[in-house]
């Protein structure tokens, strides 16, 4: 099932998208809801970030043919990062290369856990049952701040527009098995399978639940595979203009134009 948040003229809902239609929910997808006998065409709504995150807990290292590239043994445990909510924005909303670090601003694709229910010391066996979906997302770096400037990750990975997410939440899932990609103006610059993750989709929410206390809506980011640009030379960092697209099979496509922060 792909549950979206949609907007309508200036209405925002959610609804079950099934095909080139959308069929409006009452309710809460967080909570209780049910489908309305209201449909609209797909091509007529607003795609926005299918959740607004209390948190957005993020995973670094995450896929072993990264951490090759990236010349780093494989962590032992999830390596935990956190990125802010302001960073979240939706399908077709522009990346912002920020005033402050226009220069080296990098994509990550990733297969995005969404949180159904609150989750705090769960167990690896029965973390599905508070996981609602998955989602594609894109954990977009500055570079120069996170690696150069900066003694910790913050300010690179926390900058606005920083974490596209979208199109919609897919429920049913293979998630230890799904191809993803990430292509920039179509030229393909990441490709891989979400098998080649070092810790699998339940292992990290069962991590980080022993961790913090994980809330309905909150998301993980899992990690991202081989070919982010500052490992290529030369990096073809993003600019004004690009498109990036994240593709995973399963779920669909989130595609987010690039422009300069005003």
């Amino acid at each position: 099932m792909k549950l979206a948040k949609i907007k309508i003229d200036d209405r925002v809902s959610y609804a079950q998208v099934d095909g080139d239609a959308c069929r409006l929910i009452d309710g809460d997808i967080l909570g209780r809801w049910k489908p309305t006998d209201e449909t609209v065409p797909l091509a007529e709504v607003q795609l926005l970030a299918p959740v607004e995150p209390r948190q957005v807990v993020a995973i670094g290292l995450n896929y072993r043919a990264h951490a090759e590239e990236s010349g780093m043994a494989l962590p032992d445990h999830p390596l935990i990062f956190i990125k802010t909510p302001n960073c979240v924005i939706g399908p077709g909303e522009p990346i912002l290369l920020p005033k402050m670090a226009p220069d080296e601003v990098d994509y990550e694709c990733e297969l995005v856990i969404v949180i159904g229910t609150q989750a705090k010391n769960v167990s690896v066996e029965d973390a599905p049952a508070y996981v609602l979906g998955y989602t594609c997302g894109n954990d977009v770096s500055a570079r120069d701040c996170q690696l150069k400037q900066d003694t910790q990750w913050a300010r690179g990975k926390c900058f606005d527009t920083f974490a596209p997410l979208g199109p919609w939440i897919e429920t049913d899932l293979d998630a230890d098995s799904a191809p993803i990609k990430l292509s920039v103006n179509g030229d393909v610059r990441q490709e891989s399978n979400t098998s080649d993750l070092i810790f699998s989709c339940m292992e990290l929410v069962s991590f980080i639940s022993r961790c913090m206390t994980l809330y309905p809506g909150s998301v993980i980011m899992t990690g991202t595979p081989s070919g982010v640009a500052f490992m290529t030379d030369p990096p073809p960092f993003l600019r004004e203009g690009d498109t990036a697209t994240v593709e995973i099979e399963g779920i669909g496509s989130l595609t987010n134009p690039v422009e300069k922060e005003k």
